[in-house]
């Protein structure tokens, strides 16, 4: 947008907000670990947010308010989340992101119903960026939480109809993380392979501690020994480093069929003997053709973070559709900008993407790819990256799959 439309923008949200608790900085309450075993992962979800912040403001920032990211850090703890969630509260912030775990989201979900229900003029929006327990867009849907990431379901939905093709793979290992978001996956699995393939054996169907395992080689030991054809995981961070690296070091040579296979760390762990077999659904990765000013953004973003990868694809489009509803609403009134995105459509430069009105989830293409020696972008050095499959592009319409929510929304 040019910088005079966003001067006027300014303007008119100088009027609208005069007298009230807002500045002319928008913050943002980035609440994610920090520290511990998943800062790495943390770390790497504030530099996409930062950046994308550092985008906005060089454009004239949102509704012509310079954007703060201000991290807080919850160490991957669902009550250390609600002692960050109040302190961005009491510092006047009125929208939060996180990603990394669905206990933390599902705590900041309910933290954020209760809070608005008792302080209507002070709501606060939850711009969720990746945890993905179905249950936040179904039962336990709210109209203050909006999912930029497809749920477990939509992307188990794609990788079971790359299964169902496989008439060489008889059975499969589920191994996850023990939590809500690991123990969706399992169930998902398990549906949907019953669905479209009833005569493959599940031979093995386990969860471990969440980032609690320094050697997972027990774990492929006993995949090993069930003579298993493939497996299905949604490991992420070190338990999906340390995973895949012991897969690799037992030598065994089969498709592991991941979320996270592209996520930190994972392909240095893995390396080459991944390579063919590791494959991962998601909604980007960089060997995707994004155009010239995509790939120029991508390389801007890692020599801006000593190599870092561009990974979270979706965070951009999260910030761009938080200023297209300020803009649309004329107010950063968190009910305004709520009721701005929901419905939402946005183009992308992967296609359009649709904010669902009766669930708050993002509906957007999403790519089954599988990791490769011979890529124009490798991930972190190594040499290897992520190749789009043949018919692997799902069309976000999809991915849709049906809601329970019910949702309450404010009179």
């Amino acid at each position: 947008m040019k910088r005079t439309a966003l001067l006027a923008s300014a303007a008119v949200l100088a009027m609208t907000f005069a007298g009230t608790a807002y500045s002319e900085t928008l913050k943002i309450a980035y609440i994610d670990p920090l520290s511990g075993s998943f800062a790495n992962v943390g770390d790497q979800g504030l530099k996409h947010f930062v950046y994308a912040a550092d985008l906005a403001n060089a454009d004239g920032g949102i509704g012509g308010m310079e954007v703060e990211i201000v991290p807080f850090d919850n160490k991957l703890n669902p009550k250390e989340s609600l002692v960050q969630l109040q302190k961005a509260i009491d510092q006047g912030i009125r929208f939060i992101t996180q990603g990394n775990g669905s206990s933390v989201a599902s705590a900041l979900i309910d933290a954020v119903e209760k809070h608005n229900r008792r302080n209507p003029d002070e709501t606060v929006l939850f711009l969720n960026y990746a945890a993905v327990d179905p249950a936040f867009t179904n039962d336990r849907c709210s109209f203050w939480h909006f999912r930029f990431d497809a749920d477990a379901d939509m992307k188990m939905e794609a990788l079971t109809d790359w299964l169902a093709d496989q008439e060489d793979i008889k059975n499969v290992y589920i191994l996850g993380q023990n939590y809500s978001f690991g123990k969706a996956v399992a169930a998902a699995a398990v549906r949907m392979i019953e669905e479209k393939r009833p005569d493959i054996e599940i031979v093995g169907n386990e969860l471990h501690p969440l980032a609690q395992v320094k050697d997972f080689s027990p774990y492929v030991q006993k995949i090993m020994s069930a003579d298993t054809d493939a497996v299905i995981t949604g490991n992420w961070g070190p338990d999906m480093q340390l995973l895949i690296k012991a897969a690799g070091d037992a030598g065994q040579d089969i498709p592991y069929l991941t979320y996270y296979g592209g996520g930190l760390g994972a392909v240095t762990a893995m390396g080459e003997s991944a390579v063919g077999r590791v494959k991962q659904i998601t909604e980007f990765h960089e060997n995707m053709d994004g155009g010239e000013a995509h790939t120029a953004r991508m390389t801007d973003f890692e020599d801006e973070f000593g190599g870092l990868d561009y990974y979270y694809h979706r965070v951009f489009t999260l910030m761009e559709m938080l200023e297209k509803a300020v803009e649309e609403a004329g107010s950063t009134d968190p009910l305004d900008v709520a009721n701005a995105l929901s419905g939402m459509e946005h183009e992308t430069v992967f296609g359009t993407v649709k904010m669902r009105e009766d669930n708050h989830q993002l509906i957007q293409p999403m790519f089954v790819s599988t990791l490769s020696a011979d890529v124009e972008r490798d991930v972190e050095g190594t040499g290897f990256g992520f190749i789009t499959d043949p018919d692997g592009r799902i069309e976000g319409e999809q991915t849709m799959t049906e809601t329970t929510c019910s949702m309450r929304r404010p009179s």
